[in-house]
């Protein structure tokens, strides 16, 4: 049997509580508004992350190529990368919670050692997609820099302006 099929059985319900993990990482008010809303429109945080998360476990079970993996990561990165209350480690970690999900989920079959062997395979992708999650976060933080900056510079120009310091050259 190998590590995808068993991982696949069980899919729904690692899913759910990988959920839960990410979830429990914002403050209590905003994970217990994030776990209860259902609907997609009121709660469009809580929708991007489980469909994502759901998303990356179809493409890792599936061994899919980064550009798609990315279609589901991407949604979830970004949202905590605009939210200044996380750090770039904290920000990513849900990524490993993954693993001790799988291996709590898993725990009996991981016992033979063609199942564990698989496992560190299978988690060995998790680490990339790790990787790639640290990549991306740090895009953004560095996109959202970019426009501050650029709004201040915009900001400084206008006063500059209308102070009258500034002439247009002709």
């Amino acid at each position: 049997m190998r590590i995808e099929d068993l991982i696949e059985r069980k899919k729904a319900g690692i899913v759910q509580n990988w959920f839960q993990l990410v979830v429990e990482t914002y403050p209590n008010d905003t994970a217990h508004f994030l776990k209860n809303q259902k609907d997609p429109f009121a709660n469009p945080v809580g929708s991007n992350i489980f469909k994502g998360l759901t998303g990356l476990m179809d493409h890792l079970l599936k061994q899919s190529d980064s550009g798609i993996i990315l279609d589901f990561l991407d949604p979830i990165i970004r949202i905590r990368a605009v939210q200044q209350m996380f750090t770039p480690s904290q920000a990513t970690a849900f990524i490993f919670d993954l693993k001790i999900i799988i291996r709590k989920a898993l725990r009996k079959e991981i016992e033979d050692m063609t199942i564990k062997d698989q496992l560190w395979k299978f988690e060995s992708r998790i680490d990339g997609l790790a990787l790639t999650a640290f990549d991306l976060f740090m895009a953004c933080r560095e996109q959202i820099f970019e426009l501050r900056a650029n709004q201040e510079k915009s900001k400084v120009y206008k006063a500059f302006e209308r102070a009258g310091l500034i002439a247009e050259i002709l």
